[in-house]
């Protein structure tokens, strides 16, 4: 279980790594169709007028994808913000409660963000919503790829919750641990 678990958490990371890139790529062919036009332009010829239609909407479809799809590969790595401070001040037994008590938290919000935004999706499949844009992108696409991310991310969670419920480290403590023992802390 625990290797389908880790892989399903690298996969949703390598997605959001494959949506940055796609978005990096769109925009430099949107640059380069600009010098290609700037010279064309320069050397007194009829430019071509290369434009990728839609791009800050599809740009900002894929980056909301990047986030929420990264959601879960940085808890694991322990990438999200924490404040440990109160957990340094009080005892050992304390703070393991205390982190019991707010992966349980977080999972609780993040199962409730995680229905919605299905339900969003399905409302938008439904009612066969489209984006402004010049290319009218189906919004449940987007909505859908946001929902993914946010149901590994609530995995992730329960995953974690579950192991600090055995007596064990969550996984961002393990991280912490191995971080100060290799001085990167």
């Amino acid at each position: 279980m625990r290797k389908a678990l880790n892989t399903l958490y690298q996969a949703a990371t390598a997605l959001a790594a494959c949506c940055l890139l796609i978005i990096a790529t769109l925009v430099a062919l949107q640059v380069l169709g600009r010098i290609v036009d700037y010279l064309m332009t320069s050397a007194g010829l009829e430019p071509f007028r290369f434009q990728v239609p839609s791009l800050a909407e599809i740009a900002g479809f894929l980056l909301v994808g990047a986030s929420f799809l990264a959601l879960a590969g940085t808890l694991r790595n322990n990438d999200h913000i924490r404040v440990s401070m109160l957990l340094q001040a009080v005892p050992a037994g304390v703070a393991r409660l205390l982190n019991i008590w707010v992966i349980a938290i977080a999972f609780a919000l993040a199962s409730f963000f995680t229905w919605n935004a299905a339900q969003l999706a399905l409302d938008s499949y439904k009612f066969s919503e489209t984006s402004y844009g010049v290319i009218p992108v189906p919004l449940v696409y987007p909505q859908a790829v946001m929902t993914l991310g946010l149901l590994v991310f609530t995995i992730s969670l329960l995953d974690d919750l579950i192991v600090a419920l055995t007596g064990r480290e969550p996984s961002f403590e393990t991280v912490v641990k191995a971080d100060a023992i290799e001085g990167k802390e």
